[in-house]
Formats: structure tokens, sequence, C-alpha cells
């Protein structure tokens, strides 16, 4: 990490986030597998490192989620506690480098090549980071320390909880060789399905691929795993990236069956993203509605409007128009959400010529 023309890069990832707050502002919590989300219905927001011993993740059903493991403790989410500790997190890794990339609530990218503090080496960086973090907040992070943020992101993952893990420029090829393409961020699961199906089970395995065949079977993302595979990402951190879609959903107690349900439930969860518009002066053109229904079925209706949706009344009637267009219901509905996408102008801009209605 010492080439002046090498970048050090840390990906920070906090551990258990949701849970571990919890668990912080609970005693009682602590050392019991813990699950943010509900307890009847809707899924795993976050698990403890408790809870995950007994297979319960994050994204799972939170029956699946308690028939695991009997004991879990249900919590619900306090998302302006999380807010203000990630916004306490970023101000330390703004003492150390303008170059923040967050991703989420929890994990962010730093670029540390030249640091505010001048310090030689980012795994020291990392450390004094982490030890910040556990100080001021209560607590741990895990780091990745690489010379790009495939391999940082890799690589904090590596050790966890409370870990840190280097891999430096000579390591990156052998490091991804040996891992199974599922642990490659950008591989999403139907994606590490086909691979292996294709044989493509680990690093190696991809590494031996052309990019003619990467290509031809996964489109524009072929070009991405054919470098990653050689431990190669030429992405920058890119601090303050422009949000593209704020949205809000919600799983109701009861199925729902009825189309005035349906429609009461659509304008009950468009308010969050109306108040996030009205508090930036943000508005998208782009409105899109989820539905997902008792068997778990995903299927999504949206509209790109002429110009910027600029009332909430606008953003209502858009958004009951889509959701109509799946009536007469064939079956009960347990999920419903509302974003806003293709963000153009603030609210109270002056229009400006927009393209027609499209559908």
């Amino acid at each position: 990490m010492a080439d002046p023309e090498v970048r050090k890069i840390i990906h920070i990832d906090m551990d258990a986030f949701y849970a571990s707050v919890e668990q912080r502002d609970d005693p009682g919590l602590r050392g019991k597998p813990v699950a943010v989300g509900g307890r009847q219905r809707g899924v795993v927001m976050a698990a403890s490192y408790e809870a995950r011993k007994f297979g319960v993740r994050s994204a799972m059903p939170s029956t699946t989620a308690h028939r695991l493991c009997a004991e879990l403790v249900f919590v619900k989410p306090r998302f302006d506690v999380y807010k203000e500790v990630s916004r306490q997190i970023r101000e330390i890794f703004l003492e150390y480098t303008p170059l923040v990339e967050p991703l989420s609530l929890d994990e962010a990218y730093l670029d540390v090549t030249t640091n505010l503090k001048g310090m030689p080496l980012a795994s020291d960086i990392a450390r004094e980071i982490r030890a910040r973090i556990l100080e001021q907040t209560g607590l741990t992070a895990s780091a990745g320390i690489s010379y790009n943020k495939f391999l940082a992101k890799l690589a904090s993952d590596y050790r966890k909880p409370n870990g840190q893990t280097v891999i430096p420029p000579e390591k990156g090829p052998a490091f991804v060789e040996e891992l199974p393409v599922a642990r490659f961020h950008g591989v999403g699961p139907k994606t590490a399905e086909k691979m292996n199906r294709l044989g493509i089970i680990s690093g190696a395995d991809l590494k031996a691929q052309s990019l003619d065949f990467l290509e031809q079977t996964f489109g524009k993302a072929g070009t991405y795993y054919y470098a990653i595979a050689r431990g190669r990402d030429d992405r920058k951190v890119v601090p303050n990236r422009p949000r593209k879609s704020v949205g809000s959903e919600t799983t109701f107690m009861e199925d729902l069956a009825r189309p005035e349900e349906i429609e009461q439930g659509v304008a009950s969860v468009l308010g969050d993203v109306w108040s996030w518009c009205e508090r930036t002066g943000m508005a998208g053109r782009t409105v899109t509605v989820k539905i997902k229904y008792a068997d778990f079925q995903i299927v999504t209706r949206s509209r790109t409007l002429s110009e910027p949706v600029a009332s909430r009344a606008v953003l209502e009637q858009t958004s009951l128009e889509l959701v109509r267009t799946v009536f007469p219901l064939a079956k009960r509905v347990r999920l419903l959400g509302v974003s806003l996408h293709n963000f153009d102008r603030p609210v109270d801009a002056p229009a400006s010529p927009q393209m027609t209605l499209d559908l």
C-alpha cells in the first residue's frame, strides 16, 4: 500500500447495525437473539449475531425467523435513532478524508490515498476510525482495506464482527480466485445461480472465462465480471452521490382483499415520500407502485410524467391510477409501496418544456 500510484480504499461496515443499536440502548437485549422488524408480519430488517447463529438473516420473513429461533426478540425499527448514529459516524469519517461515499446508513467507502491526518498506512486509519466509532457510539465496525472498492468491500466481510482485513495489490487476484462468486459484490443470488449452472463456482472459474463469453452471457455486466475476476476495479469513491429515488412501503397486519382497502393502503404510504419531497425541495417524474401478494409474488407499475410531480395530489392520483391496473385482484395483498424516481428539479422551481407522457 506504500506505492503512491496505488489508491488506498477503506470500506467500513457497521456490525449488525440496527440490532446492535437496539442492544446498546436496551441492556435487557444484550446477549439475546434480536431481530429488528415486525413479528407477526413483514420481514427481518436486521439480526443480531446471536440470532444469526440460528440462521436468522435480514430480508427473511418474520414467521420463518421465529420458527428458526423461538426465543427471538422482535424490536420495532427506530430510523430516527439509526440516522443520528449514522451522522455521528460520518462526521468521524470526514475528519480523515472528504472522499466519503455512503452506501447506506451503516456502510461507506473512504478514499484515504491522501488523507487529512497525513497517516501513511490505510490500515492504521481504519483501526483508528473503528476505535473512534466504538468510543463515541458504543458500536463495533469492521473494515476492509485494499487498492479498489471491490476488494475493500470483500475484505470488510472477511473477519466480521469487529475485525479488519488488508488485501494488498500483490495478493488481490489470488484472494478473488479463492472465493465463491456468490460472495462477490455485484453478483446477486440469481446471477450466482446462473454462474453455478455454467460451472462458474469460484473466482478462479470466473477468471477462466473469456470477455466475449461473459458479455454474451451477462450483457454489460460481463465486462465488470471480467475485471473483478482479475482483482481490478477502476470505480472512484464518489462523495455526495445524487439520490436516485425515494420510496416508502408497509406490510399490513392482515392481507388486503378489497379494492378500496388497496387504495387506502397506497394513500397511507405515499405520505412519507411527499414529506421528503417537501423537506428537500426535490421532485421526480417517475412514479412506481409496488404490490406484494400474499404468496410473496411482487409486481410493479410505473409511469413517467411530462414534468416533475408538483403536489401530493398529483402523486396520489398517479399512484392510485397505477394500482388500479391490477384490479380485479387475483389474490390478496400483503405489502404496498410507492416510490418516486427520475429527479429533475426542486418542487418550486419554474417548469421547463418536458417530454410527453411515457407509459
